[in-house]
């Protein structure tokens, strides 16, 4: 990405503003992409999909992106491609992820008559989105994880991982890109299991994992989509050869208000993007260093005397570093999303796609859409069996409308939001 270079002089300062450095053009997704999620259970669960969609959105908050989760538990192939115009078309898609293959295989040792109808299904669902022109990922299952030794029952990812080789074959017939999260995540199992761990890691169960697991199944998909590690970086020179200079150079990032008194380092900080890492999966943390690969939240600070200093985000300490650790830039992600005020904003992003996804997947597709309970549904209470569908569709039509309101509460919340950067001696 080519870029350009601003320069201000100011009064006892040097400000300088770099344009963004994320590396927009290798990312999958792009400005104004509707992405449908198509799956299983897995994916009716609302979270390896709601982390795509906050990691997506707070590193592209101006991209404009609208997500919509189309999951449906003990689906298959063959039932995606069958509900491909109901559940994806609907949505005026522009980009779909496809993850089948856990109940394709049925549970068992793999066998053509199984594996058949699960590439029959893929390829119906490609040759509905080519000639949609949706651009798809492909993506393969991911392992099961069981207790350790319980070999038997995981001899099913030997199934699993004959079921996602046909997923890559889909992708390359069908000119789609090709998404392993099968491997990566295994690793990351099979390196808890090295170092003697004797439970599982994944949360949730064996084939449905909880918050940790799908943060891994996340970031296996989105490094797989090219997703940049940058976030945004800040670097401050405290003073210049001259003693007299100094300022702040930004990547993806804006800087301003800088000074120093009285032994303190202060400036505005306002980022054109945020980091993020579901706070309910940081177990898994312990086993791989997902948060910091797939967020690079950085700070330089030069020019500091010798000792320890107190970085404060608008006033909240977030984390300690000696002077050399910040002339090498230190990698604030983590210590930013446990508090203050980029975690707060952080915060918002969430709630507001998790109020979004439910809404529509609760008052809309479950009910409505997939009909699931309609005889208990009070909105179909005293209307007669013929006057069912007239009903479900006016119902439809009249919830979707909710839905441009809570996807503009999503880009809302992402607005950047200035805050007070200081650099404090430590006591």
């Amino acid at each position: 990405m080519a870029v350009r270079k601003h320069t201000w002089f100011l009064v006892g300062a040097l400000l300088l503003c770099m344009a963004p450095m994320v590396s927009a053009q290798s990312f999958f997704l792009q400005k104004g992409d509707v992405v449908v999620v198509m799956g299983d259970s897995i994916t009716e669960q609302r979270l390896y999909s709601n982390y795509l969609e906050l990691w997506s959105q707070t590193r592209f908050p101006a991209y404009n992106l609208v997500f919509r989760n189309v999951g449906i538990g003990g689906d298959s192939s063959g039932g995606g491609n069958g509900r491909f115009k109901r559940d994806v078309l609907a949505h005026k898609p522009t980009v779909l992820t496809v993850d089948f293959g856990m109940n394709d295989g049925g549970y068992q040792p793999f066998n053509e008559k199984r594996f058949d109808p699960y590439m029959k299904g893929l390829q119906g669902i490609a040759t509905q989105a080519a000639a949609a022109k949706i651009r798809v990922a492909w993506i393969t299952p991911q392992p099961v994880e069981h207790k350790p030794g319980d070999d038997a029952k995981e001899a099913y990812n030997q199934t699993l991982e004959k079921f996602g080789d046909g997923v890559k074959q889909i992708a390359e017939k069908n000119a789609g890109l090709f998404v392993d999260q099968f491997h990566p995540y295994w690793a990351v199992i099979q390196k808890a299991r090295d170092a003697g761990e004797k439970g599982r890691i994944t949360a949730g169960d064996a084939v449905h994992p909880g918050p940790p697991g799908q943060a891994l199944m996340a970031a296996s998909i989105l490094k797989a989509l090219h997703f940049p590690k940058l976030v945004a970086k800040m670097e401050v020179q405290v003073a210049g050869k001259d003693k007299k200079m100094f300022g702040t150079l930004g990547y993806n990032c804006g800087g301003s208000d800088l000074a120093v008194k009285d032994g303190v380092v202060s400036f505005k900080r306002t980022d054109s993007a945020l980091p993020f890492f579901p706070e309910q999966a940081m177990n898994i943390l312990k086993w791989t260093p997902l948060l910091e690969e797939m967020n690079d939240y950085g700070l330089k600070v030069t020019g500091l005397k010798e000792g320890k200093y107190d970085v404060k985000l608008a006033g909240t300490k977030v984390g300690t570093y000696t002077d050399v650790e910040l002339a090498k830039w230190v990698n604030l992600a983590k210590a930013a999303l446990s508090t203050g005020p980029v975690a707060d904003q952080v915060k918002d992003v969430v709630k507001a796609v998790n109020d979004k996804t439910n809404y529509y997947h609760d008052q809309i597709y479950s009910p409505l859409v997939l009909q699931r309970n309609i005889a208990k549904n009070p909105d179909f209470k005293d209307v007669a069996k013929e006057d069912v569908a007239k009903r479900r569709d006016a119902l439809i039509e009249e919830r979707m409308k909710k839905m441009p309101e809570l996807d503009d509460a999503i880009r809302k919340a992402l607005e950047p939001r200035a805050h007070l950067v200081e650099i404090v001696a430590a006591k």
